[in-house]
């Protein structure tokens, strides 16, 4: 199967409006509003095209939800990319791509990520580059180890059919991807990660939808599991606390964030993924033995299918 790019959008715009309205009806009190944008080329490089931004504000269960798809392209990379590339120096670029972060209203369910991606380059009208990346993760306050199992059995399911070591391989590409170094902690509990993927089209864009249409298998049940549990200022507080810690790897360590800003793209668009409410303690330490202390030990990688 030859690379197709529209191929890959039209899966990716229609993952997006699934996502959506399962996450409506699982709310089921807010609803995404849309904000459709366009870009057009300034000269210096930066992204032409458009996008889809849909934000979910002030729900029932969601504090907001993000998630936005694009599909742009520039004249040439932004540093960060052609160095880590120099072969892809002059060439012009092409990347669609569905990225989604939920933070949940109560502390007790995770707050959740997930990308799919696709990424072209070409130099005098022939590609010279392509490959397919992504994943989800999960980002819990107070754990439960039966969602995190969960959670890595849906992963590994949607694994198999590509081989023993896919699941092994990105599950430890996701825990060594969101490491805050500064922290020495993961972001969160893991799960799949991958990128450069371009070994054949047709297999790699069958893994691709099969992570982005997993993600709501891997998902909706630790919501419907925790979405009542009670809590009250302490667990509110330490969520927003937690929050930070998100707020610091995206804006430190992310590398789709720095593409997007280093290439002139959509700020609104490209931070959504940051909390609506977020704070700082300077020293925090939580108390020994608490809830709040137990978090510490599950952030580290782990062998979550073995526990």
């Amino acid at each position: 199967m030859n690379p197709n790019f529209d191929a890959v959008r039209d899966y990716l715009t229609g993952l997006q409006d699934r996502i959506c309205a399962a996450i409506e009806a699982a709310d089921g009190q807010a609803r995404f509003a849309e904000d459709a944008w366009t870009r057009t080329p300034d000269g210096g490089g930066g992204h032409a095209g458009g996008g889809r931004t849909r934000v979910l504000r002030e729900g029932a269960v969601f504090e907001q939800a993000g998630i936005g798809f694009s599909d742009v392209s520039g004249s040439r990379l932004p540093p960060s990319a052609s160095a880590a590339r120099p072969e892809l120096a002059g060439a012009s670029w092409r990347a669609a791509g569905v990225s989604l972060v939920f933070h949940p209203r109560n502390p007790y369910l995770p707050t959740t990520h997930a990308n799919v991606r696709h990424f072209r380059a070409e130099r005098e009208g022939e590609t010279v580059a392509w490959w397919f990346g992504g994943g989800f993760d999960l980002t819990p306050f107070y754990p439960f180890d039966e969602d995190v199992a969960h959670w890595h059995r849906t992963a590994s399911g949607l694994c198999a059919p590509y081989g023993p070591q896919r699941y092994a391989e990105h599950k430890r590409w996701c825990d060594d991807y969101f490491f805050l170094r500064h922290r020495n902690e993961t972001r969160g509990v893991g799960g799949l990660f991958f990128d450069d993927l371009h070994e054949d089209f047709g297999r790699d864009f069958a893994y691709l939808r099969a992570v982005g249409d997993g993600f709501l298998d891997a998902y909706l049940p630790i919501v419907e599991r925790r979405r009542d549990t009670p809590y009250g200022e302490r667990e509110r507080e330490f969520q927003l606390y937690r929050r930070g810690r998100y707020v610091e790897f995206n804006l430190v360590y992310d590398r789709g964030t720095l593409f997007g800003l280093q290439s002139g793209g959509r700020a609104e668009s490209i931070l959504m993924s940051l909390p609506p409410r977020v704070r700082w303690e300077y020293g925090y330490q939580p108390g020994a033995g608490s809830a709040e202390a137990r978090l510490q030990d599950y952030l580290v990688p782990r062998d979550w299918l073995a526990e």
